[in-house]
């Protein structure tokens, strides 16, 4: 279902990319409410955080509206709007130098979810585990912690992951299975009981 929602999301989008290469405002307003969701979790579970989040995908679409009459090929809007994405990431996260996370689930999808019948113990597991994921993906290398981002989390396919990072599919590939191994090795020395699966 996810699959089609996306598809029409793109399908749609097409439209509206070459309305707004042309400068046509609304339909750029439109093209920001397709994708601001999207790009908003990816920042949120890049930093962990609301406010930095928010950040980077407003400085995201700011430079989009700037750049997108540049944009040479419509269908590569996707990749060409993550990778603005993950530079302003980059960028706020060096400038940052931050260390403390937060949650990297907290955004509106995950808290419009119903609890396992409103169990006080069900959520504080649930909420320890979100955290524990949180401090496992802060310990690892950025390039691995961004491809299982984009990988687990956002969805994309491999090729989708190669093209926005331009780096080859194998290495994607090969990022994502020392990211998790290394989350594994984590686990284990953390005794933690959770398994991630990979």
């Amino acid at each position: 279902m996810a699959e089609v929602l996306e598809n029409i999301a793109i399908y749609h989008s097409k439209s509206l990319i070459e309305k707004s290469k042309k400068g046509d405002e609304h339909a750029y307003g439109k093209l920001v409410g397709l994708w601001f969701k999207r790009i908003y979790n990816f920042a949120l579970k890049y930093f962990g955080d609301h406010d930095y989040a928010m950040e980077a995908t407003q400085q995201t679409f700011i430079a989009v509206y700037q750049k997108i009459d540049r944009l040479k090929d419509v269908d590569s809007f996707k990749y060409w709007l993550y990778k603005i994405a993950l530079n302003y990431c980059r960028e706020e996260d060096r400038r940052q130098k931050r260390k403390k996370w937060y949650s990297i689930f907290m955004d509106e999808d995950v808290r419009d979810v119903e609890s396992n019948y409103g169990l006080p113990e069900y959520e504080y597991q649930k909420q320890e585990k979100e955290e524990m994921i949180a401090d496992i993906l802060r310990r690892l290398p950025e390039e691995q912690k961004t491809v299982i981002i984009m990988k687990e989390f956002e969805g994309l396919k491999f090729r989708e992951i190669s093209e926005t990072l331009n780096i080859s599919e194998n290495t994607a590939k090969s990022r994502l299975y020392y990211g998790l191994k290394a989350m594994r090795k984590i686990l284990e020395k953390s005794e933690l009981n959770y398994k991630i699966e990979g």
